[in-house]
């Protein structure tokens, strides 16, 4: 049966996929909060078809944990899910993301439109820097600034390494980092075609305020969202076991 549902989900999306981006460029006279507005419909839609047909939902805990305004949101990232998801529970997310999604035709065009944030990692201290300079001018706007500091998406369980950026990012701008545990990757699988029914978790947990020094702030980074995300993947498998 998750062979069908995860079929019925693909074919769905995938299929209006076309029909939707084209709708979304036709937003291009417009102001960027129309574009950012079209797109959080979109991942609506996509949540809405993994629920119906995939059977995957999704719960929201710590939410008294999430300030208003401007924030660092330091998120674990297992799956294509989470940015969905962000792009949704937050009012106005602007995600560090490689700079190679930027020349996908057509989607990058559509992230540049929204002022994402692109990070060359093989450009050293430049690329760094243009990063603070575009974070920070996120952040002015009253955005939200998504980084996920593994920089790529791993297995449940799977530790990797946490990069430096996020701690420059801290130091630099001087604003809260939220940390976010989730175990989206036991569902919803990075590069598999399968989608596992049950409801994904996202927990937000304590900020970290500004004013760590940097070694600190990165063990204690690590420390919560592998921790939580730890708890969470115990807790799903047991709630929905195989």
């Amino acid at each position: 049966m998750t062979l069908v549902r995860s079929i019925c989900f693909n074919v769905a999306f995938f299929g209006s996929a076309p029909l939707i981006v084209t709708a979304l460029l036709a937003l291009a006279p417009f102001p960027r909060r129309f574009t950012h507005e079209g797109m959080r419909k979109w991942l609506r839609f996509l949540m809405w078809l993994a629920r119906v047909l995939a059977r995957i939902d999704y719960e929201i805990r710590g939410r008294e944990n999430l300030p208003t305004g401007p924030v660092i949101i330091a998120a674990k990232h297992q799956s294509a899910w989470d940015t969905a998801a962000f792009f949704i529970l937050l009012d106005d997310a602007s995600f560090i993301i490689k700079k190679e999604l930027m020349a996908i035709p057509v989607y990058g065009w559509l992230l540049s439109r929204d002022r994402m944030i692109a990070i060359d990692r093989e450009g050293g201290a430049g690329a760094l820097k243009k990063m603070l300079s575009d974070s920070r001018a996120a952040l002015a706007a009253g955005r939200q600034v998504v980084i996920f500091p593994e920089g790529t998406r791993g297995t449940p369980g799977e530790r990797l390494a946490y990069h430096p950026g996020v701690a420059a990012l801290y130091a630099m701008t001087k604003v809260a980092v939220v940390p976010v545990a989730l175990n989206s990757g036991l569902f919803w699988e990075r590069h598999s075609f399968l989608k596992h029914p049950g409801t994904i978790t996202v927990e937000y947990l304590e900020p970290i305020l500004p004013g760590m020094e940097r070694h600190a702030f990165m063990a204690e980074l690590e420390k919560r969202i592998e921790t939580a995300s730890d708890n969470l993947r115990t807790e799903a498998e047991a709630r929905f076991p195989r």
